[in-house]
């Protein structure tokens, strides 16, 4: 039989650069008018269609804050969400250096992405759930975890409080309100809708909030997690980072290239946002919008923040490898921190001479905690950790096969 024209053909996303292209972004339009508006936070989940493919800004690029969503935080917020911001920059700086140095195994970055979790943790209450991935080391800096706690789980020394159990940057701050982080993107995504569900059942009024990336959207969890958020009005925020790509494979993979992210949850009959991720105060404002619908018995909304992986994935990703070298720096949303540093000297609360400051503060704060940090040991030298608790606190009841290995290292003790 003869092949006609029409033949069916396998699509194979392909990303629109490659290594050695000029990167255009010209496909990407940027909103001129700060739309869709503000609607009630009660409102019928179908209100927010055109919010699941328009994109919720506030901030111009000129420093203006304009439009409905524009939260007119106080100026002490708008301080606290810069030094975040600028903290967690400057922890990942350190940090990546230290691992390329030998001094620990791994490090993930989050640069490009710090509003994300800095400007929706401004928005929760400190008793509300996060069920995080590994690029929300801002929300516990915003929440006043110890720096030096989260140094040591990069080292696995004597000072982790998880005895190196973990893979570093897998936080676990449960006085924090901060669940494990899973390294499998999409496990904590039922979780974090069950932990919401079983809060409703209790009549409190905490909240979950838990986040993925846009490639872990492909899973089942994903599309579990969103079944049961809808059936059950759980009161969670469900937030999916699309930073444009997923380790070193494209959101083309997970049908990025159809219809937006956020629109999948109008599918599931959840309200939806999409949200400009590298705008502090449109984040900020989405997140108290979702806060107030599910505090108040609306259910659960589904955020896409649209923002850049500026960084690799990891310390073991080059992602020159995949996508042009100069593509972070033609990225049409800007900078995080230099978007929210324009606004504040642009209503007079900031000037670059401060901001320089501030910069060079938290690069020498970073650098003295993280010297306490290392005097407890890394993987260059003795990590000092007690090998003996690799032992405890993970079954309840030790396996026999265990009993039997930890009796013969009793043994060469």
């Amino acid at each position: 039989m003869s092949k006609t024209s029409n033949q069916s053909r396998l699509h194979i996303p392909e990303p629109p650069f490659r290594p050695g292209d000029t990167p255009d972004y010209s496909h990407i339009a940027v909103p001129t008018a700060h739309t869709p508006p503000r609607p009630d936070p009660l409102c019928d989940n179908y209100d927010t269609q055109e919010h699941a493919t328009g994109l919720i800004r506030v901030l111009r690029f000129n420093g203006e804050a304009v439009g409905d969503w524009n939260p007119q935080v106080p100026a002490e917020i708008l301080h606290k969400g810069l030094r975040d911001m600028m903290m967690t920059r400057a922890m990942d700086d350190r940090m990546f250096n230290m691992q390329r140095q030998g001094k620990m195994s791994f490090y993930m970055k989050s640069r490009g992405e710090e509003a994300v979790s800095v400007g929706h943790s401004l928005a929760l209450q400190n008793s509300d759930m996060v069920f995080p991935t590994y690029r929300q080391q801002g929300i516990l800096i915003n929440r006043g975890a110890s720096i030096k706690e989260m140094m040591c789980q990069c080292l696995s020394n004597a000072g982790d409080p998880l005895d190196g159990k973990s893979i570093p940057v897998l936080y676990s701050f449960k006085k924090h309100g901060f669940f494990s982080i899973s390294g499998n993107l999409g496990t904590q995504l039922i979780q974090g809708v069950g932990w919401a569900m079983a809060n409703a059942y209790r009549n409190t009024d905490e909240i979950a909030s838990v986040f993925t990336g846009e490639g872990a959207t492909a899973e089942g969890d994903f599309h579990y997690a969103l079944n049961f958020a809808s059936t059950y009005r759980a009161p969670c925020i469900i937030n999916v980072v699309n930073n444009q790509w997923a380790i070193s494979s494209f959101q083309g993979i997970a049908a990025g290239e159809g219809e937006t992210f956020a629109a999948r949850g109008t599918g599931f009959g959840l309200a939806t946002l999409r949200v400009d991720g590298n705008d502090l105060l449109a984040v900020y404002a989405a997140t108290k919008w979702a806060a107030e619908r599910a505090r108040k018995g609306g259910g659960a909304t589904l955020i896409e923040h649209f923002t850049y992986r500026s960084s690799g994935h990891s310390t073991s990703d080059d992602p020159t490898k995949y996508r042009p070298e100069s593509e972070p720096e033609v990225w049409p949303f800007g900078d995080p921190v230099e978007r929210l540093k324009n606004h504040m000297i642009s209503i007079g609360e900031w000037d670059e001479e401060q901001h320089a400051a501030l910069a060079e503060s938290c690069k020498k704060e970073i650098r003295d905690i993280y010297k306490q940090a290392e005097a407890m040991g890394s993987l260059s030298g003795d990590t000092t950790v007690d090998h003996y608790t690799m032992f405890e606190q993970v079954y309840e009841e030790l396996p026999r096969h265990l009993r039997d290995q930890r009796s013969l290292f009793d043994e060469e003790l």
